[in-house]
Parts: structure tokens; sequence; C-alpha cells
């Protein structure tokens, strides 16, 4: 499997600096069947590039706490160059929000285009996993404080979307297609804690809605839009991971799927809700362009109570302000 060190340019900067820049050239081990980056590769590398820069601040251990809203733009292709701005627009307590930029080009173009935004907020914990305090970050610049002011308001819409997405209740009522990976973590998914690092439990979220999706599309599938990822519990090597993901609301060209990692020790504990997170992902046709998708109609009381769940969701992310980029200034 390809990851972000392998072939990527880092700028190491000094630290409490407040970012990194990654830049990677897209290969063919990074790309899907439909010859685009996959959702789960591209999350691995925001994650990456995010936790560099919050190691880099705090100067200890972090964990991800939650992922904001991503939109994909537009899709990457082999040998396009990358650019990952990993920058801190927020600070709490214990928390540092970071966004990252995602950049992409052909190289014959002479400047990249910006392929999408994520926020991710970390946590600084120490040896124990209990939070600690973190230096305060001080925008200085119109740009560092127009993105400071947007990530605070980010904060009200994101735990409206993240409890609108934990407040849903899923039983055998539900009639949805609905598929679940069944596998135990490995020491390959880890990170230098030792604990499976949130871009690998991300590129899971991503594996599940792809199957679900391809599965009922019978077509190739790639992710159009993630929400509200929320991390719960760390999880550790030799747990069982069940990541199920069910379809909750298809659009004429899209299928939202909502999806929940859950694990149990291997000495025979209780499941234990670690994740959940809503992946939108279309369907493409032979040129690589969003087709229609076979409509999925609620039955019992639950599929209409789900599938309004996520028409809800759709209002919420109307409320979300886009970070200004560098070109809005």
């Amino acid at each position: 499997m390809n990851t972000l060190a392998e072939h990527t340019e880092r700028f190491p900067l000094n630290a409490h600096c407040h970012e990194t820049i990654h830049r990677v050239r897209v290969t063919a081990r990074d790309v899907s069947i439909a010859g685009f980056v996959d959702g789960g590769t591209l999350l691995e590398w925001i994650d990456t590039a995010a936790y560099a820069t919050v190691a880099q601040w705090c100067g200890g251990h972090c964990v991800a706490a939650s992922t904001g809203n991503i939109h994909l733009d537009r899709p990457i292709s082999v040998g396009e160059l990358v650019e990952l701005h990993a920058s801190i627009v927020y600070t709490g307590h214990s928390s540092m929000h970071i966004l990252v930029t995602i950049c992409s080009s052909d190289p014959a173009r002479a400047k990249a285009v910006q392929t999408a935004q994520c926020s991710i907020v970390f946590v600084a914990v120490d040896a124990g996993g209990n939070p600690v305090e973190v230096h305060r970050w001080t925008p200085l610049t119109m740009l560092e404080l127009q993105r400071h002011r947007q990530a605070r308001a980010r904060v009200r819409t994101r735990r409206r979307i993240e409890d609108a997405v934990e407040a849903q209740s899923y039983t055998g009522e539900g009639t949805a297609p609905q598929i679940t990976l069944r596998f135990r973590a490995a020491s390959a998914d880890t990170n230098s804690d030792g604990n499976v690092r949130g871009g690998r439990v991300m590129r899971w979220i991503d594996e599940a809605a792809y199957a679900c999706g391809a599965d009922w599309t019978g077509a190739e599938v790639i992710t159009s839009y993630i929400a509200g990822i929320r991390f719960y519990q760390t999880i550790f090597v030799g747990d069982v991971i069940e990541v199920t993901a069910r379809t909750i609301h298809t659009g004429p060209r899209s299928i939202h799927t909502t999806i929940r990692v859950t694990t149990t020790d291997t000495v025979g504990g209780q499941p234990c809700l670690v994740a959940h997170a809503v992946v939108v992902v279309i369907s493409l046709g032979e040129h690589g362009e969003a087709q229609p998708v076979p409509q999925w109609a609620p039955a019992s009381d639950e599929d209409h109570r789900l599938d309004h769940h996520a028409r809800h969701l759709i209002e919420l992310r109307q409320h979300i302000e886009p970070f200004t980029t560098h070109r809005s200034q």
C-alpha cells in the first residue's frame, strides 16, 4: 500500500510553527479502478499532513477527534502533483483545529487548482490518554484572521452535524442495503504511538462506503462528499473491527451512506462504537462522468427516519462557510 511518506516532499519547520506543506506525485498505486485517487488514499494523506502540523505545534502526543466536511471538487489522476497545505486555524484548551487545503495539477499546467478543503480537530494527550493544554495560536495576517473566525463558526455547525449523526439508531427494522467489513487491526495500521491512526480508520470508512455503493449500483463509484467523521475511542492492534455501511438516501446521481466503526477486544468484550461518518458516493459512466443511480425507496419507519436524517444533513451543510483561500485576498 502506498503511503504519503514514500513519495512526498516535506518542508520541516521549527517547533511550534503552525503549518507544513506536503507534495505528492500520484502514481498508479494511488488510484482506483476508475483511474482516480480514491477517497481513502486522499484521507490518509490529509491525516498525515495534519498530524505533522499538530505534532510540531504541541511537541507531544495527539489524537484525531473529528474530521469536518470534505467535498471533492475534481478527481485526481495519475501523474498529477498534489500539494497539501496543513495550517492551524484555531486552538482551544487542548484542541488544535487544522485546515488542510488540497491543490492538484497536471505537471504541464502553470498553477495548481484547489481540489478540496478539509478541517481536522486533534486533541493533545499525555501518556495516559488524558487531554493536556496546548500553546495558544494567535492569527496575525488578514487571511489567518478570516480563517480563525470561520473555524470558530464551524465549531457550532460541526457539533450540530455530529449530534444529528450520533442521535440516530440502527436496528433490524431497516430494510436499506448495507454491507459490513470485518477484520483485525494490524501493526501496519498504527502510528508512532502504537495506536491505529485516524487516517487508516478514515480509509476503512471510505472502503465500506465504496463497497455499499458499488453493490447497489452494480457499477464503479467514487467518493464525492464526506461529512461528520467523529472518533470516540482508540483502536489497538488485535482489536476486531467491524465497519458497517448502510444506505440512507439516494439522489439522482448519488448514494448517501452512514458508516459506523465498532471494535471488540480479543478477550470477548462488548462491541464499542469508535467512529461514525456519512459518505456520499456517485456512480461513474464510461468517461468518468456522474450517471443516474438506481433509486432506493424507504419502506419501514426506520428507513423513512434515516432518509429524513440524510436530507437534514444536506440542509445543514448549506450553512458551512468555505475557508478563505489565498486567491481570495
